[in-house]
């Protein structure tokens, strides 16, 4: 029985809007962590006030003790920390929505993980998140780094590959899936058992077990089944019984990357662009109703914020909708649904006290599970977790369907770590044309002046500071 009561857990990029659901995770988890105090961060001093006044307005809302407060800098918030949450996004929103629109305008889908946006994000983010990563290995050298900042398993790779950090990725896009299925099946989530295999974002079940009982024919016999598995029509039901494989929802930026392009031209925009709208309104609305001393006012914004958010994922990229079309908002608490955001970080850091230990999805050291892959590659994997330790487990080899894909994306994440470390800008094009995604040479150079800027005389670029061509 975990006895611990006064951990701390940070959260830095505590100003990102979905910093106060992690809050209600942690607050309606204390004694599962052992939380007393929760310490967030943000370069942001007013956003960082938001969230924080709201975090506070949804534990008085919803009960609990959990102390939280706001800090000015980040050894602040890493020093004497048990768990340090990582969720960064250098740029902004804004750089999200400039980096898809920049990959639209030259030809391949628009998306924040993967493809050029998602290359742009990494290489931006790589630097920042091993400098914060030593930070913890320095201040807080038993703390678990929890590494939500995307792309997620580019970033575990990175942090573990240069600095001695304990760290986890997580993410709850599997853990979707899987609640997907066993809701299509009529069954209890825990009587259902997924084989999963991948990479953060490019993941694929190939077995599901109901009570130790193979039932995936029956799944992929069905179209109805298939339909419920995605909140959006994603894939062709003859492509998913052709690799009897189920995949997760990113791999249709691989698998239908004409379609996503065009939906996104229709549409005149992405879901980045989409996402800044809507979070500027909310904080006009927030600080409006924290400013009046509303906070149930604002729990209630935000509530609504995140079903319309949730609701209307992946509409604009397989059909050309929008969050702001009518009847997209998905209706219910967004705070206990069963999967989710919160629920994951929740999940791993219960289970890594030793008070619920659980076998989770996560990205951790492949350590020979996945044998095709060598032993440090980060692969998002199904692991045992207890007190301190993730343990994954075996899988059989990649099916020979993905195994290619597998095997290029992780090479193109070397190259893409290389090229920040090494400050190349031909790197950084070698990463492209690795990409299975982009794959050119050529229209690299165009890409990269217009995602991350141009090289001046001196060498100085946008992405990373100083670059040698």
């Amino acid at each position: 029985m975990n006895r611990r009561m006064d951990r701390k857990i940070a959260l830095v990029g505590g100003g990102g809007v979905r910093s106060p659901l992690v809050v209600f995770g942690v607050n309606e988890a204390m004694q599962d962590l052992g939380a007393a105090e929760m310490v967030l961060y943000d370069p942001d001093p007013a956003r960082l006030r938001i969230m924080v006044d709201l975090g506070k307005a949804i534990v008085s809302r919803f009960g609990g003790e959990l102390r939280l407060r706001g800090a000015t800098s980040l050894e602040d918030t890493i020093e004497g920390a048990d768990f340090v949450l990582n969720s960064i996004r250098i740029g902004g929103i804004a750089g999200r929505a400039a980096d898809e629109r920049v990959a639209i305008e030259h030809g391949y889908p628009g998306q924040e993980t993967t493809g050029p946006a998602g290359i742009a994000m990494g290489l931006r983010t790589i630097p920042v998140a091993i400098e914060q990563a030593r930070l913890v290995e320095r201040l807080s050298p038993d703390a678990w780094l929890v590494n939500f900042t995307n792309p997620a398993g580019l970033i575990t790779q990175a942090v573990s590959d240069h600095s001695k950090a304990r760290i986890v990725g997580i993410c709850d896009t599997p853990t979707e899936l899987f609640h997907n299925i066993a809701h299509a099946l009529g069954e209890p989530a825990h009587e259902v058992e997924c084989d999963y295999v991948g990479l953060n974002h490019l993941g694929w079940v190939r077995s599901v077990r109901v009570r130790g009982e193979e039932v995936i024919d029956r799944l992929l016999a069905s179209d109805g089944l298939l339909r419920q598995l995605y909140l959006a029509p994603l894939f062709d039901f003859d492509m998913i019984r052709t690799l009897r494989l189920i995949p997760t929802e990113y791999l249709f930026f691989y698998y239908e990357r004409s379609r996503a392009l065009e939906n996104q031209r229709r549409q005149g925009g992405s879901r980045g662009a989409e996402i800044q709208r809507l979070n500027d309104d909310l904080l006009a609305a927030l600080t409006s109703r924290l400013d009046a001393g509303d906070g149930n006012g604002a729990v209630d914004i935000y509530a609504a914020y995140l079903n319309q958010r949730s609701g209307s994922y992946m509409k604009l990229e397989a059909e050309g909708g929008s969050a702001f079309d009518q009847g997209v908002s998905l209706q219910g608490d967004p705070f206990r649904v069963a999967t989710g955001y919160h629920r994951i970080a929740i999940d791993v850091m219960s289970a890594l006290t030793g008070a619920k230990p659980a076998r989770i999805v996560v990205n951790t050291r492949n350590r020979g599970a996945v044998p095709d892959l060598p032993h440090d590659d980060i692969v998002e994997i199904a692991s045992d977790i207890g007190l301190d330790g993730i343990v994954p487990r075996p899988v059989d080899p990649l099916p020979d369907a993905v195994n290619g894909l597998v095997r290029s994306v992780k090479a193109y994440e070397r190259a893409a770590i290389a090229s920040v470390l090494d400050r190349r800008r031909l790197g950084a094009r070698k990463a492209m044309l690795i990409h299975p995604a982009i794959g050119e040479w050529t229209p690299s150079a165009a890409l990269l002046d217009g995602l991350l800027g141009h090289a001046d005389d001196d060498g100085e670029c946008l992405c990373h500071g100083p670059l040698r061509r």
